[in-house]
């Protein structure tokens, strides 16, 4: 009834401001120049701004009395440009982020706006509590997730039965690939992301510890360290994987990669090209040690949020909810920021025909473990730190430094993360 209520109000207003106005081209102009304005920002290629324009415009038919005003760039320039924002209080109204912006620009939870406050407008009932726990900061639901993230095995099938080889479960299985194909093809091929996340999982299962705290702290210690060096060590020597510096997605097109591990939304850009020249993908179960998923992470793809500075939260609300829930923005957006999490937008993709693909058995893989998956840090996903890292393996690899010497170099490299980490959090 609170939904109803506010929205009857922004429609009585809009009315009468048409008929305060009278008719004619008059009224046109009129009308026009008392909307509201508001802003609305993202980031992503050429694809991505070709479909959401339109989609905004289709919002401004809808509520012709809001105009919004866009801005996009690609991730680096939005994400250098967001920094000032954020720091000077000219965001924009509604606006992409990052899931690591949370705890960069809101750790009280008071950086961006409370959207349960506009809960009459944003239809959050189409998500489940678990999908909005991603978004909460301090007892406040700073942003509402579009779509859910975690690195997934895409297996070539063709090529692992033409080897007499099941589906890679494990660790031992990746090895027993990597010796019947001898070089020929690479079983699991990874970039140095999910090369990473895959080496945490398996420490993490083994020794019984959690990477990460929700600080940003490393809790490992050199002998963890020294496991996760000398694990990838072996994948390398193994060939179950080319060296992270080396990998070439182009590989899987032609199947001298037979599978590779990339983000649920990555799906089709991973797998269209083999699938394509006639190799059957599918997506794997979850590689493990032992059989547990300790130490396996899920992440919101991308985020939508309110500026706390905004000063028209109604109207704000109403594009939000329309960029998460509505059957317009489901048609303009379909899969390409992921599967919706949205019940809304789902179903209606799925009841167009919309999700027959290997992203949809990626994210079904994802929701049937979603239980077992811890959320990400927002530290994680540390780029300069992953380097270090496979930058110090490279060294025990080519035989220009001992594992020794390495581990002590990554831990004190952690330890010194750890340490920026808790003075951010606890501003």
């Amino acid at each position: 009834m609170k939904k109803r209520s506010r929205m009857c109000l922004l429609a009585a207003q809009f009315s009468l401001m048409f008929l305060l106005n009278g008719c004619g081209n008059q009224e046109v102009i009129t009308t026009q120049t008392n909307r509201t304005e508001i802003s609305f920002s993202w980031w992503g290629n050429d694809q991505r701004h070709d479909y959401t324009i339109p989609a905004i415009k289709e919002f401004e038919k809808l509520h012709p009395e809001i105009k919004v005003k866009c801005h996009y760039a690609e991730w680096a320039g939005y994400q250098t440009r967001n920094k000032v924002q954020m720091v000077s209080n000219t965001e924009s109204d509604v606006m992409q982020i990052n899931y690591s912006w949370l705890s960069q620009y809101s750790p009280d939870g008071n950086g961006y706006y409370d959207i349960n406050l506009l809960t009459d407008i944003v239809d959050l009932s189409t998500y489940t509590e678990e999908d909005l726990a991603y978004g909460m900061q301090n007892g406040k639901l700073n942003a509402v997730p579009i779509a859910l993230n975690t690195e997934t095995i895409f297996i070539n099938k063709t090529i692992y039965e033409q080897f007499g080889l099941d589906i890679p479960r494990t660790w031992d299985d990746l090895y027993k690939a990597a010796d019947v194909m001898n070089g020929e093809h690479y079983p699991l091929p990874m970039s140095r992301k999910p090369a990473f996340f895959l080496l945490v999982s398996y420490t993490g299962e083994i020794t019984g510890k959690d990477f990460m705290d929700n600080d940003g702290k490393i809790l490992y210690n050199k002998d963890d360290i020294r496991l996760m060096i000398e694990s990838y060590q072996k994948l390398v020597e193994k060939k179950v994987t080319p060296n992270v510096e080396h990998f070439d997605k182009l590989n899987l097109g032609t199947g001298v990669y037979a599978g590779s591990m990339a983000w649920v939304s990555d799906s089709i850009s991973y797998c269209s090209t083999a699938i394509e020249n006639g190799y059957e993908m599918v997506v794997g179960d979850y590689i493990t040690a032992k059989g547990n998923l300790d130490n396996w992470y899920a992440k919101p793809a991308t985020m939508y949020a309110i500026s706390k500075n905004t000063e028209h939260p109604d109207e704000a609300a109403l594009l939000l909810d329309y960029l998460v829930n509505s059957t317009e923005m489901a048609e303009y957006q379909k899969i390409e920021k992921g599967i919706p999490l949205s019940k809304a937008a789902r179903n209606y993709l799925n009841e167009t025909g919309q999700l027959d693909s290997i992203q949809f058995d990626a994210f079904n893989m994802m929701s049937d473990n979603k239980d077992k998956l811890e959320i990400i840090s927002p530290y994680f996903e540390n780029d300069d730190l992953m380097k270090a890292f496979f930058s110090a393996c490279n060294e025990v690899i080519y035989n220009k430094s001992t594992v020794e010497e390495q581990t002590d170099i990554i831990y004190e490299l952690f330890a010194a993360y750890s340490l920026t980490n808790s003075k951010t959090a606890h501003k």
